[in-house]
């Protein structure tokens, strides 16, 4: 498709992918101008200011989890002045409930740590922890790797169901956001290997202590800036054409474009220009995220990250998270809803109240005072629906015109990690001239 020395490249999106492209771009020596739609960047990973005066305050549009297998997401933090050892709390894996039972991996070489963990985990007989250990390795010999036809719930069918309640299930919706019988199998198995297995430190918990804005979106702008690059908030793109040697972005010329909006504003953009792309794009289905809010004031909880006990008797939420442990904000709890659609439908007030219902069944022993609801986040289409055989879009559209993502074609489910990779990756083929 040819390469020209300081290109105009046009990055449409702002969120996590759109600046991982954009920063890419620029250190490449590319004259890179990003169009937000927002007023803000951040995409679906931002913050929101909330009140005014003296009750204003910030609060993220939703409760995000990094891992240490974050390595691309890491090394863009820091190549913008970000500091991701202050900004973020590094823990090891818990997955703990309020009454201290759970799984806890030490640290160490990863093998060695996931082995220790599942063996001490005091609420599993031996034979439920060994026949873990035995599916596991299974799993390892075969590369983790498996059909792609298969759900979650079928490839761990003959595991104990304490297992799954423990483990499969908390760590399937929060890695896919996607339920257990309808989540991918192999897109699971890669989380499984790149968060568990692929190096010491890799499962760690990464939990922003500061809000997500702070993360990538505020100085990846000055860093841009800094560079030459332009950064445009508030600027929805219209319509995108060919011409004779690159892109007219409403009538504003550009060698390349790579599209990192939504899925849907992709599709809407590129639909003239290829059509069988922008169907599959526009064809995603998508489960929603709600965060729950709440004060409970003197309240201290035993880690940052709490496991709950979900599904239609037990409540909806499958964690909580102390900001007392993050930001230092005593008493503030986010309580994170995945796949919520049921929830959705049922009205952000009753979600509020089976939530807190929840909490003082499972979390008793903790609060100290009432929950009072602060606010109520619903990230209604927050991520794709990693279902088996999923059909995903391609990094490449048509010539320049190129897809950055989470939803782009590509190993993981719909993460920051995705997100960023899709971003840098989109980039990396148009400064390399490399053809489909």
């Amino acid at each position: 498709m040819g390469r020209t020395a300081s290109a105009r490249l046009a990055v449409v999106g702002g969120g996590w992918a759109g600046l991982a492209a954009a920063i890419e771009a620029t250190q490449g020596g590319d004259r890179v101008t990003l169009f937000e739609m927002a007023p803000t960047l951040g995409g679906r990973a931002r913050s929101i200011p909330m009140g005014a005066g003296a009750e204003r305050t910030t609060l993220d549009n939703g409760q995000h989890i990094l891992i240490g297998a974050y390595r691309e997401t890491l090394r863009l933090m820091r190549e913008v002045g970000a500091d991701p050892d202050a900004a973020l709390l590094r823990t090891p894996l818990t997955l703990i409930d309020g009454s201290g039972s759970g799984l806890r991996l030490p640290g160490g070489p990863a093998l060695l740590a996931f082995a220790r963990g599942v063996l001490s985990h005091g609420s599993w007989t031996l034979s439920e922890r060994v026949s873990l250990l035995w599916v596991a390795t299974r799993w390892a010999v075969a590369g983790f790797r498996c059909p792609p036809t298969l759900a979650v719930s079928d490839l761990c069918a003959g595991l104990p169901a304490a297992l799954q309640r423990d483990l499969i299930e908390p760590l399937c919706v929060a890695a896919l956001n996607t339920p257990a019988h309808q989540a991918s199998a192999s897109v699971f198995l890669r989380v499984l290997r790149d968060a568990l297995f692929s190096g010491s430190g890799s499962a760690d918990l990464l939990l922003p202590r500061r809000p997500l804005g702070e993360l990538l979106p505020e100085p990846a702008a000055r860093w841009l800036m800094q560079h030459g690059a332009k950064v445009r908030t508030s600027a929805r793109v219209m319509h995108i054409e060919p011409d004779a040697s690159g892109w007219l972005v409403d009538g504003d010329r550009f060698d390349a474009v790579v599209l990192c909006c939504t899925a849907g504003e992709a599709a809407r953009l590129a639909r003239d220009h290829a059509a069988p792309w922008a169907e599959r794009a526009a064809g995603l289905r998508y489960e929603p995220i709600v965060t729950v809010y709440a004060m409970s004031a003197g309240t201290r909880l035993e880690q940052a990250m709490t496991l709950l006990r979900s599904g239609e008797v037990e409540g909806p939420a499958q964690f909580v998270f102390d900001h007392g442990w993050l930001s230092g904000r005593q008493g503030l709890l986010s309580f994170v809803i995945s796949a919520a659609q049921p929830w959705v439908a049922a009205g952000l007030a009753a979600t509020a109240q089976a939530t807190f219902a929840q909490a003082q069944a499972q979390l008793s022993g903790h609060l100290k005072a009432p929950l009072t609801t602060l606010q109520v986040l619903t990230e209604k289409r927050a991520t794709f629906r990693c279902t088996p055989s999923l059909p995903r879009p391609a990094a490449r559209i048509a010539g320049s015109l190129m897809a950055a993502g989470d939803y782009v074609e590509g190993p993981y489910p719909a993460t920051l990690e995705g997100a960023v990779q899709s971003g840098v990756n989109a980039a990396r083929i148009w400064r390399q001239g490399i053809r489909p």
